[in-house]
């Protein structure tokens, strides 16, 4: 009809990050980079601003490949390739289930997961990117339609505070960042031979190496070129690549010609090495063989040879694999580390004998404050704990034979009328205080030890003991007149005019009761139960091989001065 008005669909309103803005802010840090002459020339773009069809993934290994953009960030770009490797990974880094561009529920925002000092830290962002022309300018897929690398990249940035931050790094950390595991690097070349800007560390012998090539399927392997060289006389110093595969030309080749296969982040080829295309390296192989190699290599691949590779490049950085199933898998490791390394993390790989250890974390210096996370992997079954000091009383802690123990305090109170039922002598016994014990199964008794300590002065003590009695089932009520029918198990009785005392004893699995009384009903007081029992360790037997299960152990702690 004349007149009316065509009502127009409602633009929903999409969700803007307040805490990483679409401005220079997130973008940079100090402008000491040369990312600072982009000042003013960055706008931010949603994906579906920067093409028709935006996707989070792809089911194509070759649409995901990572590209670096204008941010030097290649040692994070390194890392992402182990998300490509674990769909477990994947799945814990960028949670399923979020909406994408074509949804209904969309609204600009998604949820990532970075690993921090111990935990899984949950990062949300808007969809906001930096682009130049309308294009990405910072990291990317091969596809440009995918999505999900800078969308990463940013929370990964939003973590340090800026992109900026994220210029230049360690792939080590990165690697534990996005798996919770951990990395280690290997140095490629003698120490001593170092020059001022190699990094000296664990040496890596050839035979190992192709060790870890074994894994390569599973886990990132990444190679970095600290000092320009021949062949990598384009790259300058301190770049990050991906090692993706390894071939043995012996068999069609005559003698023994090893091949590396390389990924260099920034998209594209820059090696002048003798197995770049058109390189005197080919003329060894079969034409045939020589074609179909150099087929394979995609934009920003090359391949070099064993002996090429340790000469071109100083280190490698491998993360430890991590299953299906969440679960790390171990490292062949003949190495040691170097001791206070200015490093984020520093790790040390041994063959251990069934035994109790002391790991002492430290410092160069004294009197340097910090927080650490200390981190135990093995193959076999471990345990970890902090020693702590001794009780004020340390004439307790002297008593206990030699081992591991560990002491757990409870207090309580007998108060008139309630909870002050007097020595088993009396009908009253059943209101004492009772304390829960349970031992676990174990190959036979458990060493405990019961300290019940009275809190008075010592001319004012009153008889103090107790009894320990085994629960006969689940269902049994300890607060019920049923004690006065039940043996104690233990007794630590007559009761005495002292301020502690205590009896040690062995107990087999099961759950049990502490009762503390005064010998008189109604004798107000209050007093602490110390449980000390002994940890009797599993021995290990076992052998670290290559791609064994781990299990890890944390215990998170701080230097004080």
């Amino acid at each position: 009809m004349l007149g009316e008005k065509k009502q127009l669909p409602v633009r929903r309103e999409l969700y803007t990050d307040p805490a990483f803005p679409a401005s220079d802010t997130s973008i940079f840090f100090d402008s000491c980079t040369p990312l600072a002459q982009f000042r003013g020339e960055i706008s931010w773009l949603r994906p579906q601003d920067i093409c028709s069809t935006p996707r989070l993934f792809s089911n194509s290994l070759q649409d995901v490949q990572v590209k670096q953009g204008i941010l030097g960030d290649c040692w994070f770009l390194c890392a992402c390739v182990a998300l490509q490797k674990s769909k477990y990974l994947l799945n814990k880094v960028f949670p399923p289930g979020q909406p994408s561009w074509a949804d209904e529920l969309y609204q600009g925002r998604f949820t990532c997961h970075v690993w921090q000092f111990g935990h899984w830290v949950e990062v949300t962002i808007d969809d906001r990117l930096p682009c130049l022309g309308g294009k990405l300018c910072f990291s990317q897929c091969q596809t440009e339609d995918l999505f999900w690398l800078p969308l990463l990249e940013k929370a990964y940035a939003k973590v340090h505070g800026s992109y900026e931050q994220l210029w230049a790094g360690q792939v080590a950390d990165a690697l534990v960042d996005l798996t919770g595991g951990i990395a280690e690097r290997w140095a490629l070349k003698d120490p001593a031979r170092n020059t001022g800007k190699e990094k000296s560390g664990m040496v890596l012998k050839k035979e190992v190496f192709r060790r870890l090539m074994v894994l390569k399927e599973q886990c990132v392997i990444s190679c970095s070129v600290l000092n320009s060289r021949q062949g990598a006389s384009e790259l300058g110093e301190f770049h990050a690549f991906i090692v993706t595969d390894m071939l043995n030309l012996s068999e069609v080749s005559g003698k023994e010609i090893i091949l590396l296969r390389i990924r260099n982040p920034w998209g594209r080829r820059c090696w002048r090495g003798p197995w770049c295309e058109g390189g005197e390296g080919w003329s060894q192989l079969d034409p045939v063989v020589a074609s179909e190699l150099l087929s394979q290599i995609q934009e920003g691949e090359f391949w070099v040879d064993e002996e090429e590779f340790f000469r071109e490049f100083d280190e490698i950085t491998v993360g430890f694999p991590v299953n299906e199933e969440g679960q790390l898998q171990s490292l062949y490791t003949v190495v040691g580390t170097v001791c206070h390394s200015y490093d984020r993390e520093v790790h040390v790989c041994c063959d251990l004998s069934p035994g109790y250890y002391l790991v002492v974390p430290s410092t160069f210096l004294k009197d340097a404050v910090g927080h650490f996370l200390l981190r135990v992997f093995s193959t076999g079954r471990i345990s970890l704990s902090e020693i702590k000091p001794p009780p004020p009383d340390a004439a307790l802690t002297e008593e206990l034979p030699v081992g591991e123990w560990e002491t757990l305090q409870l207090e309580g109170c007998w108060k008139n009328g309630q909870s002050a039922g007097g020595s088993r002598n009396f009908p009253s016994f059943h209101m004492n205080p009772c304390f829960p014990l349970s031992i676990p199964a174990g190959p036979g008794k458990s060493s405990v030890k019961i300290t019940l300590r009275q809190h008075c002065q010592d001319s004012k003590c009153r008889p103090i003991g107790f009894h320990i009695f085994q629960v006969p089932n689940s269902s049994w009520k300890p607060n019920t007149s049923s004690f006065l029918h039940l043996e104690p198990l233990v007794s630590c009785v007559p009761h005495c005019y002292s301020q502690e005392v205590s009896r040690l004893c062995r107990l087999p699995a099961g759950s049990y009761v502490i009762i503390p009384s005064t010998y008189l009903p109604n004798t107000e007081g209050s007093f602490t139960v110390i449980i000390a029992t002994k940890i009797d360790r599993k021995r290990i037997h076992s052998r670290e091989t290559l791609g064994q299960v781990l299990q890890e152990v944390s215990f998170t702690t701080v230097m004080k001065k």
